[in-house]
């Protein structure tokens, strides 16, 4: 083992060689202070330092495929993300750790294979027989790990700011997940008694599998084959009663002979399809609603091309989002609708709201936010992909015209996920020659869309960078100057625990925002699943407080809050009924005279066009 113990000291030699960071100004220094500071010595350190550049060198460059959030070299080409700046870690520590390093280099070296099986077993990824009874691999499986180990406590003894920090951790996750043995057929012994079984018929596959992904643009994640929007997912009936240029308007058909006065308008993320909302009978959010006895529509966005490239966030406040409620209101007759905003619809939902009562108009009598961000203060992972000058580059590339690729944007939100989102897919599908499980979610993450390069521009600088939303008179949209306090709508608000795209912080934020009647709900569970949660099925749980108290730290609510087994469906239904009017006979027919004539049965068109 004495050649494994050398090759595996390199990483930590490479943290502690090359040249010390810039010194900076005892200014500067004050302002970076972190609550080690006191024990880095002034003048040359008596250990080897730090550098960005080590960091870097020993990371290779995993961050290729961070293509929608880097700036890009003539071609498309994403650029090499800029050597990493001020960092440092204190030389006792980086002493500290390497001497653990090598404790447990030491201790491996010294280990048999039967001894290894509590390790591997921790990592799902080893805990297969196959590991266990395989040498050398278990031995590779071991020795990555401590190799993971000692590179995240590497991180952690990194004295920098929180946001280089958190771009640090990241990217020793994405190396980590890479590097996997799991992800190589020579050293996955799953892979190869598989191989050896099939008679090299999972081989074959595997390289047919990769070449159908290759085809299709992105690795699968399901069994597409078994889906098709219209045959067996977004069957809910009902008919496109409206469309524009910027979606369509479907109208469901009604399923209970009385419906609410207050008509139900669903807005769902323009960066993915409505179906979301309407998966499959018995899981379908919108199935639900109007079961409920909502009259129900939902824009279905179109999917933009080149003839929608120069399009812009005004664009689809006005020309969307108040467009359906114009439309909604006209169908139904009815002064005021209920309205629910999803994710980034949830956002492009408010800032219409926003837009209309600086009109001196309300027509939603109350709104529902399910996973939305309208306080970008608490934007969590994404964070680490805006900065300044990321920003500028988006508005110089697409800002006046251009498309931002759904799958460039859906590519990235995978690799949030690594090890669950595209690892695992690659050992399975390609090594191991398997076809995915088939799942409606995971179908529809695969169905992404485009959008407007000036839209997503426009998006990135006054949410993500500038948070200007929240902040009254700053952000100026159709023509007005923005204050969501303005905006009268009661508000159901909810918030995923586990949610990595909208942290539960973000979510909870908008208490502080809307200065109406509230309700805030939290679920367990992630951006997705966390709302798709039918009550059926019995499953996960929520949290919800009747104190109708709102602090601005969402510990503090929590405090106060309790947890509630199952969906937190039926409390958001209870809400809303109470918001939604008196029962009156559920239409005939959908649509109202030539200006809403039923157009196409449900799910239209518009959601069959491809990225």
């Amino acid at each position: 083992m004495q050649w494994t113990q050398q090759a595996m000291q390199a990483p930590l030699a490479a943290a502690a060689s090359g040249a010390r960071p810039a010194k900076t100004s005892k200014a500067a220094k004050a302002t970076q202070a972190t609550p080690d500071a006191q024990e880095r010595p002034e003048g040359p350190p008596q250990a080897a330092p730090f550098t960005p550049e080590a960091m870097m060198g020993m990371l290779g460059n995993p961050m290729g495929f961070l293509a929608p959030f880097m700036p890009a070299q003539p071609g498309g080409q994403a650029a090499a993300a800029a050597p990493l700046t001020g960092l440092f870690i204190a030389p006792q520590k980086l002493q500290t750790l390497q001497q653990e390093y090598l404790a447990q280099i030491s201790q491996l070296a010294q280990s048999e294979t039967k001894d290894l099986g509590e390790v591997l077993r921790s990592d799902r990824r080893f805990s297969s027989q196959a590991w266990l009874e395989n040498g050398p691999a278990a031995m590779t499986a071991a020795l990555y790990q401590i190799n993971s180990s000692a590179l995240q406590k590497l991180v952690e003894i990194t004295e920098t700011d929180p946001k280089t920090r958190a771009r640090l951790q990241f990217a020793v996750d994405q190396w980590l997940a890479a590097a996997a043995p799991t992800n190589f057929m020579a050293l996955n012994p799953d892979a190869q008694v598989k191989a050896l079984s099939s008679k090299g018929e999972s081989i074959s596959k595997g390289l047919m599998n990769m070449w159908e992904d290759i085809q299709r643009g992105h690795i699968s994640m399901t069994d597409e084959a078994q889906f098709e929007v219209g045959r067996n997912i977004a069957i809910t009936p009902g008919s496109v009663v409206f469309q524009n240029e910027f979606f369509q308007l479907i109208e469901y058909t009604p399923t209970t002979a009385k419906v609410h006065e207050r008509p139900f308008l669903l807005v769902p993320p323009c960066i993915n399809k409505y179906y979301i909302l309407d998966l499959q009978p018995g899981n379908s959010f919108i199935e639900y609603a109007v079961a409920q006895g909502h009259r129900c529509f939902v824009v279905s966005w179109r999917n933009p091309d080149q003839s929608m490239d120069t399009k812009t966030w005004d664009d689809y406040i006005e020309h969307a989002a108040m467009r359906a409620i114009q439309a909604v209101q006209d169908i139904t007759g009815a002064e005021t609708i209920n309205a629910l905003g999803f994710c980034v619809g949830g956002t492009i939902l408010t800032t219409a709201l926003a837009v209309l009562a600086a009109r001196g108009q309300h027509p939603v009598h109350s709104a529902t936010l399910l996973t939305t961000l309208v306080d970008f203060s608490e934007t969590g992972i994404l964070d680490i992909f805006i900065d300044e000058n990321v920003v500028q580059f988006r508005e110089m590339q697409m800002g006046q015209r251009g498309l931002m690729r759904g799958q460039d944007l859906a590519t990235t939100f995978s690799f949030l996920r690594p090890n669950e989102l595209v690892w695992n897919y690659v050992v399975g599908n390609y090594l191991k020659g398997e076809t995915p499980p088939p799942f409606d979610l995971l179908y529809w993450n695969s169905d992404g869309t485009n959008l407007p390069g000036p839209f997503y521009a426009w998006y990135l600088r006054n949410t993500y960078l500038e948070n200007r939303l929240v902040q009254p008179g700053q952000a100026t949209v159709c023509g007005e100057a923005i204050d969501l306090s303005k905006i009268k709508a009661s508000m159901y608000i909810y918030g995923s625990r586990e949610d990595h795209i909208v942290p539960i912080r973000g979510a909870y934020a908008s208490t502080q925002v809307f200065t109406g009647p509230k309700r805030f709900v939290m679920g367990a569970s992630g951006h997705i699943a966390g709302v798709i949660n039918p009550p059926a099925r019995g499953k996960r749980n929520y949290w919800k407080s009747e104190s109708g108290q709102y602090p601005k730290d969402w510990s503090q609510w929590l405090e106060t809050a309790e947890q509630q087994p199952g969906s937190w469906w039926p409390d958001w239904a209870q809400w809303l009924a109470e918001h939604a009017g008196k029962q009156i006979p559920a239409p005939k027919k959908p649509g109202k005279g030539s200006a809403y004539k039923v157009l196409e049965p449900a799910p239209g068109s518009y959601v069959k066009q491809r990225a």
